[in-house]
C-alpha cells in the first residue's frame, strides 16, 4: 500500500431516548446522522452489527489519506464535533483505528489487499483488535519470519477474501487493527481456524472483540433502524 491512510472504525449503540422517538423522528434524526456521517472522512460506509453483537447496533468506517501529519489531528477533531450532536441518540461503545504502512514480511502490492477507496463494497466486513506476545517480538527476525510466511500463505488459498491491516502501536491498547471483506462468513471462518492452527498463532496477546458487520448504504440503513 504506498500511501498512508487513517482508518477509523466507530461502534455505537442507540439510547433509550432514540427508542422513544416516533417512527418519523427516528428516521429524520437518521437521515441527518447519515448524511453529517459522509463528511467524517474521504470514504465513509455504514454497517449494522445487531444481531451479530449485542452491546452494539452500528459501525461508521470512515477513511482519510494521512500522508500530512496534521490530518490526524484534523480527522479526530471533526469526528468529535460531528458526533457530538447525536449524543442524546447515539452512544460510542468502541473505536478501533490505525494507519496503513507496508508489511515487513510480504513487501509489495497484495492481490488480497483491501482498500477503502474501491468502488464496491462486500456483504461482510470483520474487524478486531490484534496484539503480540512480548515472546514474538523477542524471537530473531528470520524466526518471525519463517512464521508469518506459513501465516501468508494460509492467507493465500482464500483468494476471495481481502484485508486491511492496520498499525496502532502506541496509539491504542492493541498493536493492530485487522480487518477483513468478504461475500462469505463461513468460508471466512474456515480461513481464521486454518490461520489459528500455524505456529505464529502460539504468539497470539488478543484477538477481540471480533465485529462481525453487515453492510448497508445510507438508504438500506435508514430503512434498517428508523
Amino acid at each position: 500500500m504506498a500511501e498512508r491512510q487513517l482508518n477509523h472504525y466507530g461502534v455505537f449503540a442507540f439510547t433509550e431516548e432514540y427508542w422513544e422517538l416516533e417512527r418519523a423522528e427516528r428516521r429524520e434524526f437518521l437521515q441527518r446522522l447519515v448524511e453529517e456521517a459522509s463528511s467524517l472522512g474521504e470514504r465513509v460506509y455504514t454497517y449494522t452489527l445487531f444481531p451479530a453483537r449485542p452491546e452494539a447496533d452500528f459501525m461508521l468506517w470512515s477513511a482519510v489519506l494521512a500522508e500530512q501529519n496534521e490530518v490526524a489531528s484534523q480527522f479526530f477533531l471533526r469526528y468529535a464535533r460531528v458526533t457530538a450532536s447525536w449524543r442524546e441518540f447515539v452512544q460510542p461503545v468502541n473505536t478501533l483505528w490505525g494507519f496503513t504502512r507496508p508489511s515487513q514480511y510480504a513487501p509489495g502490492k497484495s492481490e488480497q489487499e483491501l482498500s477503502p477507496f474501491d468502488d464496491a463494497r462486500r456483504p461482510y466486513l470483520i474487524v478486531y483488535p490484534f496484539a503480540k506476545t512480548s515472546e514474538w517480538y523477542l524471537m530473531s527476525r528470520e524466526a518471525r519470519q519463517g512464521m508469518m510466511n506459513e501465516h501468508i500463505k494460509v492467507g493465500r488459498q482464500y483468494p476471495e477474501i481481502t484485508q486491511l491491516l492496520l498499525y496502532s502501536t502506541g496509539l491504542q491498547d492493541q498493536e493492530f487493527v485487522v480487518v477483513y471483506e468478504t461475500e462469505d462468513l463461513p468460508q471466512f471462518s474456515d480461513l481464521v481456524s486454518a490461520l489459528r492452527s500455524t505456529e505464529a498463532r502460539r504468539y497470539t496477546l488478543r484477538d477481540t472483540p471480533i465485529y462481525t458487520a453487515m453492510y448497508q448504504s445510507s438508504e438500506e440503513f435508514v430503512e434498517t433502524w428508523g
